[in-house]
This record gives C-alpha cells, structure tokens and sequence, in this order.
C-alpha cells in the first residue's frame, strides 16, 4: 500500500539517477550545488518518512522493506559517483581515500545478506546506537563532500597545504563513518556466528 511515508522513500530511490547526474562533472560547480540541495532534502525525506509512519500508526512491511534499501541504495550511488569522478582524492594518501568507501559498501553488502540469513531463521537484529551514528556520519561525509565541489573557494591554509573546509570534512567524516562501519558489522557477525553450523 502506497501510504505518505512509502511515497516518500520512493521519491528517494526515484531521485537517484538525477543526483548521480548532477554529481557527474565535479567541476561544474552549480551542478554539485543543485545535488547537495537535492541531497539533503533526500535525508530530509529519510527522516520524515519513518516519523510519520511511526507517529500515525503507518508502519508497513513495505516501508520496512524499502526504508534501509533506499539508503543503502542513495550511499552506495554516491560514494561510487564520487569515486569515479576522482572526488574521494585529498592531502597525504591522495586516492586512498576510496577505501573508505570501500570499506562502507562491502559492510553494507555483508550485513545485508547477514539479516536476510537471520530472517530466514527468524532471528531479529535491532538497529543499535552505534549503528545510527555511523549512519549519521555516512550522511554527514557524503554531503560535505559534495558541499566542498560546490563551494571551490572555501578553503584554509592547514600545516602548509590549503585544504577545502568541507572537502576535508567529508574526508575527515568519510573515515568515522569506515571504522563504526567495521565496528558495527562485527557486531552484526557476532550475532549471526551463534546461528551458524
């Protein structure tokens, strides 16, 4: 059933391919700044549609179905755009950063096939704190990384190199988010180790 909150993690995975076109040139700078609008009315909607569903009772088995594969779907389409188009570069490790990124999509991958395996066996793995947070940091990274493309003047002079404020940010965020990642998938693997042979 098509209720508002399911609307509205729809509108998330249908507004995929035009935030990947906007993000596809990182030179055009108002291209990167229409995506970081668009993304952040995507989180906007990411909120709103699990507050609505449960502050009015519409909570459905569609919802929970299509909520974290939407997310899961915005992630994954923004890190891999940002990868090929050389965003995920920075001081230091230049391109190393992608392993971030990497590291990210396989855990989502992991932990995807990990509740599938424990819906099977009808064993329920909630959604800890920690697990938020590194949801919250993904968001972060992901639309500060953007926000830097979009904002190419907006930079410091830091230990003799000029960084890009929100570029360093997103980078900064990007390598939170990886290690509560690898944090939070172990504890989803503990937890499915139990139920295994």
């Amino acid at each position: 059933m098509l209720s508002l909150p399911n609307i509205l993690t729809l509108s998330r995975i249908v507004t995929l391919p035009l935030l990947a076109f906007l993000l596809w040139w990182p030179k055009w700078e108002w291209g990167y700044l229409m995506a970081f609008g668009l993304y952040c009315l995507m989180g906007i909607t990411d909120y709103f549609d699990g507050y609505v569903a449960r502050s009015y009772g519409a909570v459905s088995k569609l919802g929970q179905f299509l909520d974290p594969i939407a997310d899961k779907i915005m992630v994954a389409t923004v890190i891999l755009v940002l990868a090929a188009q050389g965003v995920l570069t920075g001081p230091y490790v230049n391109d190393l950063h992608v392993i971030a990124g990497l590291i990210i999509l396989a855990r989502e991958i992991a932990v995807s096939g990990l509740r599938e395996f424990l819906g099977g066996l009808q064993v329920s793995v909630p959604v800890s704190r920690l697990a938020k947070w590194k949801t919250t940091f993904q968001m972060v990274c992901l639309g500060a990384l953007i926000l830097g493309h979009a904002l190419p003047w907006w930079n410091v002079e830091l230990g003799g190199l000029e960084m890009n404020v929100p570029h360093t940010v997103g980078l900064a965020t990007l390598w939170a988010a990886a290690v509560l990642t690898v944090i939070t998938g172990w504890d989803y693997l503990r937890v499915g180790l139990k139920h295994m042979d």
